[in-house]
């Protein structure tokens, strides 16, 4: 979920204990009190802790303490996470992973998953949407995670700043004007003209490239497996859109997980974020209380897509696997999925959980009808194509991007500099 693109140098936030473990190290240990400690390591924030799950599970489960590493950066997490399983140490009981790499799990690095199967997760495959449940299964039918979310889009704004700047603040009126991703430019250009100091229509133009392409059924690879990005008109149109907002200077130019775009969310830096599902707790968490009731959220432009999603696998080096998977099936089932999305906002993957939200609303998005908005997106929405290099890709073109909007870098240029970091990237 949650990747997410994180363009920023990563930060460890550290070590959140959920409960009171105590003792234990990456891979699982006992703690003093004779408790199992199950680890589980994530990227951003899945909101767990927030949404109370580990304190529910640890009653249900008293000889069970969960604890939870979290790192911030998507990128850094992967690197990481890349080095412990060459290694075989420091993994946790519990690993995540994003959507964008899920095809390298299972391509790639099979042999390093527990198939999931063998703690009988082949029961669970009907209460998962077909799409996720294949995304996380190999060739030969082997089960390496569960899906927590999926990343239907929609388009956050500051209805504050746009009736500052004497724009539409009605959810209905701006899908109407926004419909097209033209009509989301020219607005901006509306908004520019009037907009409160300091203050740019959207946060960057990295972000307007991801939800753009999360709009698309194939994006880097075909279905074959084949490189196509480069010849890809989507994702050619995505970028020139991209592009175009740059140069029309509409972005307020952050690197999205940065410290400035995080502070930019209570200071009014931006009046529209392009939003799948699970930036709503990450709004939350940044604008604070002084948020609640600016924001508000409306149909996406162009058409419904999908931006992010998340797996829980469970490592073979894991020392607590069956505890692991157990913490898992439970954390993916849908009355904990159905939670998660009223309190944060990560859209379910469950179809269970998705019947039980139809009808939520959120009060801090001003009492948007998060549950029907993200809900039609998400029906909408084409099953992508994932390839195993997707993550990648997408950040080279999101990094090349941002040497358009920051440093001025011509698009031809940038777009070269795209391919070269492709390249390396992947070899």
């Amino acid at each position: 979920m949650r990747t997410v693109r994180a363009a920023a140098a990563a930060v460890l936030v550290g070590v959140l204990v959920a409960g009171c473990s105590s003792g234990g190290d990456g891979g699982g240990s006992e703690g003093a009190d004779g408790k199992v400690v199950v680890t589980i390591d994530l990227f951003g924030s899945f909101g767990y802790t927030e949404a109370g799950l580990y304190d529910a599970y640890e009653k249900a489960h008293p000889g069970v303490t969960i604890k939870q590493t979290d790192t911030e950066d998507e990128q850094d997490y992967w690197k990481s996470l890349q080095t412990r399983l060459a290694g075989g140490g420091g993994l946790a009981d519990v690993q995540a992973v994003e959507v964008g790499r899920i095809a390298s799990v299972t391509q790639q690095q099979a042999e390093r998953f527990e198939d999931l199967r063998t703690y009988g997760a082949e029961g669970l495959k009907g209460a998962f949407a077909g799409a996720t449940w294949a995304a996380a299964t190999t060739k030969d039918g082997a089960v390496l995670g569960l899906g927590t979310d999926v990343g239907p889009e929609a388009m956050c704004y500051r209805s504050d700043l746009l009736k500052q700047a004497g724009l539409p603040t009605d959810r209905a009126a701006l899908a109407a004007k926004w419909s097209t991703w033209a009509g989301y430019l020219e607005l901006g250009r509306q908004y520019q003209a009037k907009a409160p100091a300091k203050s740019a229509w959207l946060d960057s133009v990295g972000s307007l490239y991801t939800v753009m392409v999360g709009q698309e059924k194939e994006r880097y690879y075909d279905a074959s497996g084949k490189l196509i990005y480069d010849g890809n008109p989507a994702v050619r149109r995505a970028w020139d859109t991209s592009v175009k907002a740059a140069q029309d200077g509409l972005s307020a130019k952050l690197d999205q997980w940065s410290p400035q775009w995080n502070q930019a969310f209570s200071a009014g830096s931006f009046a529209t974020l392009p939003c799948p599902a699970w930036m709503l707790g990450y709004i939350k968490g940044q604008a604070g209380d002084a948020g609640k009731g600016r924001w508000d959220i409306a149909k996406l432009p162009g058409g419904a897509g999908n931006w992010g999603g998340s797996y829980l696998t469970v490592p073979r080096a894991a020392k607590h696997k069956k505890e692991a998977y157990e913490l898992v099936k439970w954390l993916t089932a849908p009355e904990q999925q159905a939670q998660l999305f009223r309190k944060q906002g990560n859209f379910p993957s469950s179809t269970g959980a998705i019947a039980q939200v139809a009808t939520a609303t959120d009060p801090y998005f001003s009492g948007a009808p998060i549950g029907q908005i993200f809900g039609d997106a998400a029906k909408a929405a084409p099953v992508q194509v994932l390839g195993v290099h997707d993550k990648n890709v997408a950040d080279q073109i999101t990094n090349a991007l941002s040497e358009v909007e920051r440093k001025g870098t011509s698009p031809d240029k940038a777009w070269s500099n795209a391919q070269k970091g492709v390249e390396n990237a992947i070899g």
